[in-house]
């Protein structure tokens, strides 16, 4: 053959396999950018924000966990509405008093939507309250609640007995130091337990315990890295063994849950039903001939683990940062009191009817909530079509994300929003007066379904305590301001030491 030797063929397989490696390879990324370049032509219109690094987003302002920092930093850079994103995905974030309540109040149905997240729609397989079903089974839950006695006096007497437990339980420490935050824990669940399946526990009884830990040991998982990391690329939810290990703590609730829901199935009586748990079985009932009935027993047992997540620990949390609020603020506490002994003289706990006539708590409990800001932002909404909001276009399921530590440190809405003043909830003659800007349960449609209890349980629970102890600080301890109670909340309520001291009843 003339021009030299033929090339062997295991070359020339060689050569095509790297040509067509490089092509494909090509074609790979030229899928990719031209993707990524029609999602950023979708996305033209929406609020400004840092530049996102093709396929990984803006990964430094994705973490929720310091959400606080940094959204009070772009917002300050972009203004009341930017844009930040989840790979190539973008999540709006909304800040301020009247944006949010535009969104959330103004346009309620088209920001009612939740988009899918991966780690809370995977395990409930969409049978909850923030699910594909949420609709039914938030409403069935609100109505079941209030029906149930929730706002109502039957309501109230529950949490007036489980005041005197907590009082007398507070008694026993005698004045020495404690964390009080274990005591509060056991009160709020036993509120819940009595609410969802109606039993009530001993303080000491290690299955309260057991509830209260298993619930939390929950919350904690669920706001772990591995979890966010896991919402970003759900792709590793398909490995067998990780989702085992990341729901665990869910696992093991439900597995708690579940003894409680099998009982009730062997007692139920459909005349006289006594719980919760008990209304939702014979709702499951009513649509048991249904081709997909949004009541079964999988939407029962992810309604009770969402119920129990978002109304225990977060009221606790609240109450026992209260408590040390109290404790660093004595003129405050004791000028609480002093409105508390005026009118009941101690004789009996206060009621959901006195709220009007204790202004001054009511404000101090409110004033304080601002201050905690306990959840920085709300959970995901997305927007159910496209909108024109503010001067921006959204396509339809686009991720917004209200950060409600801007509503609540609104400097247009709140006269002093860097300081401690419960002046911002009392009008000029001294009575309560309602701020739209309080928003710590969120607003709308997708506002936090326990919302009502919640407020019941820390007016009562924590004027209760006001009234019957002096809650001061250990031995030596400095008295702190505002705002280094802020930043170190997490602290606080987890492992602040105080004392309750027993009060002398006023004369009468």
């Amino acid at each position: 053959m003339e021009g030299g030797h033929p090339k062997p063929e295991h070359l020339e397989k060689m050569e095509f396999s790297t040509i067509l490696a490089v092509l494909v390879t090509i074609l790979i990324t030229f899928h990719l950018v031209l993707s990524w370049w029609r999602q950023q032509r979708r996305y033209r219109s929406l609020p400004p924000g840092p530049t996102p690094l093709p396929f990984l987003g803006t990964p430094k302002y994705i973490n929720q966990l310091t959400a606080d920092r940094n959204y009070t930093l772009l917002s300050q850079k972009y203004g009341s509405m930017f844009t930040i994103w989840k790979l190539t995905e973008p999540v709006v974030v909304l800040c301020g008093y009247e944006v949010v309540k535009d969104a959330l109040l103004n346009h309620a149905e088209e920001f009612s939507a939740r988009p899918f997240i991966p780690t809370l729609h995977i395990p409930s397989e969409g049978y909850d309250i923030n699910g594909p079903r949420w609709r039914p089974l938030r409403r069935f839950a609100i109505s079941s609640l209030r029906n149930f006695g929730m706002g109502k006096k039957t309501m109230e007497s529950r949490v007036l007995q489980e005041a005197n437990y907590m009082i007398q339980e507070m008694a026993e420490t005698e004045g020495k130091t404690f964390n009080p935050l274990e005591i509060l824990a056991c009160a709020v669940g036993n509120i819940m337990s009595s609410v969802l399946f109606g039993e009530h526990f001993d303080y000491k009884d290690p299955k309260l315990h057991e509830l209260m830990a298993s619930t939390s040991r929950h919350i904690r998982s669920s706001l772990c890295t591995s979890h966010m990391f896991c919402n970003v690329f759900p792709i590793l939810l398909k490995l067998p063994i990780l989702p085992k290990i990341l729901f665990k703590e869910r696992t093991y609730l439900q597995k708690f849950l579940l003894k409680y829901i099998e009982e009730h199935k062997r007692t139920l009586k459909p005349e006289a039903p006594q719980d919760f748990t008990d209304h939702f079985l014979l709702k499951m009932k009513e649509e048991e001939h249904e081709v997909d009935p949004d009541f079964c027993d999988l939407s029962l047992l992810n309604v009770l683990v969402g119920l129990l997540a978002a109304g225990s620990e977060t009221t606790a949390s609240t109450l026992k940062f209260c408590l040390a609020f109290m404790a660093h603020y004595p003129d405050v506490q004791m000028k609480v009191q002093h409105e508390i002994d005026d009118l009941l003289q101690s004789q009996r706990l206060p009621g959901i009817e006195d709220r009007l006539q204790l202004p001054y708590t009511n404000a101090v409990i409110h004033e304080i909530q601002r201050v905690l800001d306990l959840a920085p932002t709300a959970l995901f909404h997305a927007v159910t079509k496209d909108i024109q909001f503010r001067g921006y276009t959204l396509p339809k399921g686009t991720i917004v994300t209200p950060f409600l530590t801007s509503v609540l440190n609104d400097p247009l809405e709140w006269e002093t929003p860097e300081k401690f003043n419960p002046g911002h909830f009392l009008d000029e003659e001294g009575q309560f007066r309602k701020r739209g800007a309080f928003m710590p349960f969120s607003a709308g449609k997708r506002v936090c379904a326990g919302e009502n209890l919640a407020r019941m349980e820390l007016f009562l629970l924590f004027s209760a305590v006001l009234q019957k102890f002096t809650i001061k600080l250990p031995p030596g301890a400095e008295p702190q301001d505002s705002k280094w109670l802020h930043d170190n909340k997490s602290i606080v309520i987890a492992s602040a030491q105080l004392r309750a001291v027993p009060r002398a009843s006023p004369a009468m």
